[in-house]
């Protein structure tokens, strides 16, 4: 991999070119919490000095950009016996900015999914193709345990990877496209004093205390305790809201539905995200549920989130950013959840 070294005036010039051909995307305080400390969002800003790179979390991952919680397919029209179809994918130029590591493997593994599996999907693709993607070192999250899941640093699935060195980035080059944006701004290659610079702060960052989860051999817990009462303790507590799914960078089950106008002129196929611990999820023809209750929903959430993606794809589908814990209305969180399998264990 390229390293580079990128005074920090220059990463707002590196963002106002992009911005020349790009949406920018980034971290910006929407607001004040109850606890007075800021809120995060990812959003579309209007220049370099709304993003604040220093933030802790966002409270919605970047997913939302690439997988909308409601989007049109397809259109048709009808006129006498026939019929056409209108398909447009989204694929504006976006350049999102300062991502963690976290998200960027969230990111990596709806590219499992949605990318690189038998049946890609093209409006995934077409918006995935066309991000510029930016991230940065940061300090451990209060509420994260990405280490335990290993998803506290990324080597791949950005353009740029900025870690702050004080008066400069040092900055990891991904693609050809990130190098190539370096092109248009003035960066030097780097020394061994900068190598060392920043090897001190990953050692400071690596030996900062962050929550900790023990996914040892999880998915042969979750095994041994199917039909553990730990189930039955925070299916109770559950509300079925799918809260946890809307905030949760790597969810992606959905539904699709057909909207047909009342003269028959027209119809359209409409993608909506869905949460499998919503009551109808596992509802069939013949109104049989195959999860009638909130625990086995839950349950099964935290399977595929440590069993089955594990199976398929030989790594865990969360990342430990524990936005759905802090957005949990009942106030459910996945390293409670796992200590308490853990302990029954």
């Amino acid at each position: 991999m390229l390293f580079k070294i990128l005074e920090k005036p220059e990463l707002k010039k590196l963002v106002e070119n992009l911005q020349r051909i790009s949406t920018i995307i980034g971290p910006k305080q929407v607001d004040t919490g109850r606890d007075s400390k800021p809120i995060y969002h990812f959003v579309e800003v209007d220049s370099f000095d709304e993003i604040d790179l220093s933030y802790d979390t966002t409270e919605f991952s970047a997913k939302t950009f690439f997988l909308p919680y409601k989007e049109c397919l397809c259109n048709f029209k009808f006129e006498g016996k026939g019929w056409t179809q209108e398909i447009e994918y989204d694929a504006k130029p976006t350049a999102l900015i300062g991502l963690h590591a976290c998200d960027i493997h969230g990111l990596q593994k709806l590219d499992k999914v949605l990318a690189k599996d038998t049946f890609p999907s093209p409006y995934y693709l077409s918006r995935r193709q066309n991000t510029f993607v930016i991230g940065i070192d940061h300090e451990p999250c209060e509420h994260g345990f990405c280490r335990s899941v290993d998803a506290d640093t990324a080597s791949n699935g950005f353009d740029l990877f900025l870690t702050d060195l004080g008066e400069e980035y040092f900055v990891a080059v991904g693609s050809d496209r990130g190098y190539g944006a370096l092109q248009n701004v003035n960066s030097r290659d780097i020394t061994e004093e900068d190598t060392a610079r920043y090897r001190e702060v990953h050692s400071q960052i690596s030996q900062t205390e962050m929550k900790e989860v023990d996914t040892n051999n999880l998915p042969t817990v979750l095994d041994i305790e199917f039909d553990s009462h730990v189930w039955d303790k925070w299916g109770d507590k559950c509300l079925s809201c799918g809260t946890c799914a809307m905030v949760c960078p790597t969810c992606y089950c959905y539904g699709v539905n057909e909207e047909v106008a009342m003269d028959f002129s027209e119809s359209a196929k409409v993608m909506q995200l869905y949460s499998c611990n919503l009551l109808n999820f596992a509802t069939v023809t013949g109104n049989h549920n195959f999860r009638p209750d909130q625990k086995t929903r839950l349950k099964y959430r935290y399977y595929h989130q440590h069993r089955g993606f594990v199976e398929a794809y030989d790594e865990p589908k969360c990342v430990g950013c524990n936005r759905c814990g802090q957005a949990c209305p009942a106030g459910i969180t996945p390293p409670d959840v796992i200590d308490s399998l853990i302990e029954e264990s």
